[in-house]
């Protein structure tokens, strides 16, 4: 990294330009020259000058800062024009004059690093540096722009011609310029920061007047003067707007201390003050998570960061990759303000990390158990149906035949009372598998819906029940099921436990949600951590986001409440 220019190399230059113009000042106005036109260039030496040393001085890996210096000493220079005779002064001033527009062209095109970065920036200010120079010095030699003493052949009409080209292709460059930023505009995006979208926007406008001035110049007539001190008063805005966002970059700086304050309060949103204190309202927070080797957002939901490396800044944790600042590309031009923030931020992050750590574990269980539950119903609807179509089918085929066979033994009391037995206990057995295949899945709930398999476990119920079903119309199954499993593991520790003499249940569509609520009358007390069945509801009910609770007070019944999502 380049080092930091001295304080006396600036201040040298700084006072040398400004002498300098206080001497072109009392030349202008011995000369006749009008103060509106010499108090309009002053300020463009000026505005570029010292926005240039001072940016010089704040960024001097940029070499913007010389390159504005260097365009308010090429305005300084030009004016030497002012000086009346042929001398070697005036001779310069004129050789010169149109410089200092495609310096401003320069200046403006290279931002913010001060460098041609490519092939259409190039060939612009490469043509307006030749069209500049080698224009205006054919047309002195060919006798143009007098006085001077550069007159090689007299041919005043061919000078004009050659003046008027170099005029036209120096605005044709300027507005090769407003194409250029207008196509980076279109391709980059509007700059997210409000401070560079207006420094952008005046390079543009100071462009364009470039190009108005050139073109009026050639066209001639009254009106060219009041064009030329507009447009030029105009190209001073720039490096005024560009000086402004160095200072709010500078104040930015002591808004870390305030960033400090308000992360020590250990907010739930880093995000927030980090894009106040970077004044980057487009900033994001990524965190690397190594137990998952990826990155994640402040919910812990994985993310892939942009591929443009201008838009990130890594923040290391003793080498270790720890968070990174996702952020408007221009403030890579700010790395001081950067190196603070991340530094300020950098112990929370570590909390922050941790935290988004936990997120994208919770995601992780969820999702792992969400995973787990549909396996299971996936293995019970398996069973259900290989019970259904095996061993009863078989059952009931049996018992068919020993009905059979009943009636061909005819009279034999015995051989009868043994068939009639053994029927019975298939019939048992029926039942049995019934009973345990509803328990794996409930079938009843695909084929029929909810509100009829709830009729049919109140129905089975071991207490009276009031039942109460307001649904109008089928949700997910995997709801469906839950809802199921709630009420009929409730009616059935209601019968083991609870020594109840009735129970209610109520089945609801309330906004987004499923309500089921079972309730008795029993004597309550229900062990919630160390059955099973309650565990069990809890964890299907949690695997689908939802929420079970259940009051049970000694000698106050029981209450069993599941809100389960299905919006």
């Amino acid at each position: 990294m380049p080092s930091r220019p001295s304080s006396v190399l600036l201040l040298t230059i700084g006072a040398t330009l400004v002498v300098a113009l206080a001497g072109i000042v009392a030349l202008g106005v011995s000369a006749g020259v009008h103060p509106a036109h010499i108090a309009i260039i002053s300020w463009l030496i000026l505005a570029y000058g010292i926005s240039g040393l001072i940016a010089w001085r704040l960024r001097p890996a940029s070499r913007l800062g010389p390159l504005m210096v260097l365009a308010g000493a090429g305005a300084l220079v030009g004016a030497l024009s002012w000086i009346g005779g042929d001398g070697v002064a005036h001779t310069v001033g004129q050789a010169v004059d149109v410089l200092p527009l495609v310096l401003f062209v320069h200046v403006f095109l290279t931002y913010p690093s001060g460098r041609l970065r490519g092939r259409p920036e190039r060939l612009i200010v490469v043509t307006g540096w030749v069209a500049a120079l080698g224009g205006q010095l054919a047309a002195m030699l060919l006798g143009g722009l007098q006085p001077h003493r550069m007159t090689v052949l007299d041919r005043p009409g061919l000078a004009v011609a050659v003046y008027n080209a170099e005029l036209a292709v120096v605005s044709a460059v300027a507005l090769a310029g407003v194409v250029l930023l207008v196509v980076r505009r279109r391709t980059s995006g509007r700059p997210l920061r409000r401070s560079l979208s207006l420094l952008v926007d005046s390079f543009a406008v100071g462009l364009v007047m470039i190009a108005v001035l050139l073109v009026v110049g050639v066209l001639g007539g009254p009106a060219f003067p009041v064009v030329q001190r507009i447009s030029l008063a105009l190209l001073g805005v720039a490096p005024i707007a560009f000086l402004a966002g160095l200072l709010q970059a500078r104040l930015a700086r002591s808004a870390v201390g305030d960033l400090v304050v308000a992360l020590r309060g250990d907010p739930a949103d880093l995000r927030t003050p980090i894009a106040l204190a970077l004044r980057d309202p487009s900033l994001d927070l990524l965190y690397w998570l190594p137990r998952f080797g990826t990155w994640a957002d402040q919910q812990g939901r994985r993310v892939t960061p942009p591929a443009d490396p201008a838009r990130i800044t890594p923040i290391d944790d003793e080498g270790s990759p720890l968070a990174a600042l996702v952020h408007d590309p221009a403030l890579r031009d700010e790395p001081a303000l950067l190196a603070a923030v991340t530094a300020a931020a950098a112990i929370a992050l570590r909390t922050g990390r941790l935290q988004a750590q936990l997120r994208a574990n919770l995601e992780e269980l969820r999702g792992s158990r969400a995973r787990v539950v549909a396996a299971e119903q996936r293995e019970r609807q398996r069973l259900e149906r290989d019970l259904h179509d095996g061993a009863q089918q078989r059952l009931v085929a049996l018992s068919l035949s020993l009905g059979v066979l009943q009636t061909r033994l005819g009279a034999d009391p015995e051989a009868a009372a043994l068939l009639t037995e053994a029927r019975t206990e298939i019939a048992v057995s029926l039942a049995e598998l019934r009973d345990l295949a509803r328990g794996l899945h409930p079938a009843v709930v695909s084929d029929h819906g909810l509100a009829v398999a709830v009729e049919s476990l109140a129905a089975r119920a071991p207490v009276p029940v009031r039942l109460t079903v307001d649904l109008p119309g089928r949700v997910g199954e995997a709801i469906e099921v839950a809802a199921y499993y709630v009420v009929c593991e409730s009616l059935a520790n209601i019968g083991k436990h609870a020594q109840a003499t009735a129970a209610t249940v109520e089945v609801s569509r309330t906004g987004d949600d499923l309500v089921v609520e079972v309730v008795d009358d029993g004597v309550g007390g229900a062990d919630t951590e160390r059955g099973t069945g309650l565990r069990g509801l809890a964890d299907r009910v949690e695997a689908l986001d939802g929420m079970l609770r259940v009051w049970t007070p000694s000698g106050g019944g029981t209450r069993v409440r599941a809100d389960l999502p299905c919006g």
